[in-house]
């Protein structure tokens, strides 16, 4: 077996295959000069153009490379979880593999994680994407994300990002997740900085995003919401929305008193709304028996995320 490497660089890649070489030379280019062993993960999500031919090539002619290949397309949040999984340095630097994203910032990440975060949050302050379909949607979703989990990122669509390999092994990635990975990560107590990093217009290929995406980021963003707040208290959750539904119910009881001529309608409402109140307690109950006795748990003192932990700086040579 190998050397352990210190550093390890996941990269989902999507039919890529013009961008997965020039990408490969500025990751080297970029971690050389770091002075610590690494490893290029590319995790192919079911790539149906060359890119699988291109890696197997990678491969074959730099042992640093590691190429993981899905049989079918999951979508990038499984190939980015699948990439964390295998990933064995302290460091786990992702990024995407469009060329977008530029390696050369990766040194600057790391020495950030060194002054004590866990997770430091690439930050593309001058994006090169279209306004209307890419930046707008992104602007409002980062303001949805920042006030409804409560973690302050003003960019969280940006993979370029570096963590401790403690924290984000931690971090359950399902869904569309990799978006709110670092509102994921404070379940786990992490530090989160930001850095702001360059950001390159696509020469190659075509993006797989889109403002088509959307209702899927919302339904998402609804479940972060609740995780990040009442993860610990699901009954608190639920138990505020069935307050609601009972209180709706009450007031339509209490317009049954009035003399209007509703027919059925309000005792009808009244009804169901009593039945979502108790449902909605009931499933506060059940979350909270799932929470206590299931593997979900935060833990603010597990190993490497909590106050009992003594970070080790990694080492770097020419980082500035």
């Amino acid at each position: 077996m190998r050397d352990r490497p210190a550093l390890s660089v996941v990269i989902p890649v999507l039919d890529e295959a013009d961008n997965v070489g020039p990408l490969h030379r500025r990751l080297r280019e970029a971690l050389e000069p770091m002075g610590v062993p690494f490893e290029i993960l590319f995790v192919d999500d079911g790539s149906r153009d060359g890119t699988p031919e291109r890696l197997a090539a990678l491969r074959a002619a730099d042992p640093a490379v590691v190429v993981v290949r899905f049989r079918r397309n999951f979508g990038q949040t499984a190939a980015m979880a699948a990439g964390f999984r295998l990933a064995r340095g302290r460091i786990i630097v992702s990024l995407d593999g469009d060329l977008q994203n530029d390696p050369a910032d990766i040194p600057r990440l790391v020495a950030k994680l060194d002054e004590g975060y866990d997770v430091v949050q690439g930050w593309r302050r001058n994006r090169q994407d279209r306004f209307l379909s890419r930046r707008l949607p992104s602007i409002v979703a980062n303001r949805l994300i920042a006030r409804l989990s409560g973690v302050s990122v003003h960019d969280n669509g940006c993979s370029l990002k570096a963590y401790r390999a403690e924290v984000i092994k931690r971090v359950a990635l399902y869904a569309e997740m990799h978006r709110f990975i670092p509102a994921m990560a404070t379940l786990a107590g992490a530090r989160i900085a930001e850095v702001p990093v360059r950001h390159h217009a696509r020469r190659f290929g075509r993006s797989k995003y889109g403002i088509g995406r959307a209702w899927r980021v919302c339904l998402d963003l609804f479940l972060v919401a609740m995780l990040t707040r009442f993860a610990a208290r699901p009954g608190l959750w639920f138990g505020l929305w069935s307050l609601a539904a009972a209180a709706a119910g009450l007031a339509c009881v209490g317009a049954l008193l009035l003399p209007l001529d509703s027919g059925i309608v309000l005792p009808s409402l009244a009804f169901l709304a009593f039945c979502l109140a108790g449902h909605l307690l009931a499933m506060g109950a059940m979350g909270t028996v799932l929470v206590e006795t299931g593997s979900f748990r935060p833990d603010p003192v597990a190993p490497g995320v909590g106050p009992r932990t003594v970070r080790l700086p990694i080492a770097t040579k020419g980082v500035p």
